[in-house]
């Protein structure tokens, strides 16, 4: 095995420190702050120094490369976005605090994602359909590395997809600007350019994830072990047990938990290192 370590910084200390524990016998940088232990043979204390020197590190296989993986998929708040995009509407609409408390209660897995979902949507009962679009060219960030990931990810011929329990109006909008090949999320039902405080159709919560995914790994022939699943929150469990490797990106404590990775200090860029 080799260890991938990653930070925004990382003194030379902890990385010697690191490769000493592990029993790596070599030490090479992979680019800026990445570096990989190669042989690391032992696991014992680098979770623990690694938390305490807020580094990344992630354990890889010998024949864990990136041209073993046709699609990655990805949520889209918190993960490829900075926002959760559904608090961010609320919060022009005056009652952020209302939604996001529920918004946070269903990406920690305290309330199932769906229930949560509808009831969040109601509360923009009402809403002009525009702030949509204010959202979107207001307030709308990439979480850092996500643009440079998704240009190496083209380069090396992978699928992009991105997963969504939010709204079609930015997952489409940022296919395009993306260039993403397959999205799938909920639409909001509008009348007379106002929001009903519904959703058309089925909501598309925490089990569609995993369908979604599962669907277009058939459609293409891929096998699961083709396949990188990245999200932050309970609702993308689904997703990560159809993946052969799956990302936690700054995520929940339950996400973390059930993930091959986890990232917490670098940005999506990271992703692309532990497989360089």
């Amino acid at each position: 095995m080799d260890l991938i370590i990653q930070g925004i910084e990382i003194e030379t200390s902890d990385l010697r420190q690191l490769a000493k524990l592990s029993g790596a016998s070599k030490i090479e940088r992979i680019n800026g702050n990445a570096f990989r232990l190669i042989d690391a043979s032992q696991r014992d204390r680098i979770s623990s120094l690694c938390l305490e020197t807020e580094l990344d590190f992630a354990f890889v296989g010998e024949r864990e490369s990136l041209n073993q993986f046709r699609l990655v998929a990805m949520d889209m708040d918190s993960t490829l976005v900075g926002i959760e995009t559904i608090d961010e509407i609320a919060d022009i609409h005056g009652i952020r605090k209302q939604v996001a408390e529920i918004t946070e209660k269903a990406m920690y897995g305290e309330i199932d994602f769906s229930e949560g979902l509808i009831q969040r949507v109601a509360l923009l009962k009402g809403l002009d359909h525009s702030v949509l679009q204010r959202v979107y060219d207001e307030r709308l960030i990439f979480n850092p590395g996500a643009e440079k990931m998704l240009k190496q990810l083209k380069a090396a011929g992978i699928k992009t997809m991105l997963i969504s329990g939010g709204f079609t109006f930015f997952t489409e909008k940022l296919k395009d600007r993306l260039g993403l090949d397959y999205t799938f999320a909920n639409t909001l039902e509008t009348v007379n350019g106002r929001l009903t405080g519904r959703l058309l159709g089925e909501v598309f919560g925490a089990k569609g994830k995993g369908w979604a995914l599962n669907k277009i790994c058939n459609e293409l022939g891929f096998r699961k072990e083709n396949l990188i699943a990245i999200g932050d929150g309970a609702n993308d469990l689904s997703m990560f047990a159809e993946a052969g490797v799956s990302i936690a990106y700054h995520a929940k404590p339950i996400v973390q938990e059930n993930a091959t990775y986890a990232i917490n200090h670098v940005g999506l860029d990271g992703v692309i290192n532990i497989f360089q």
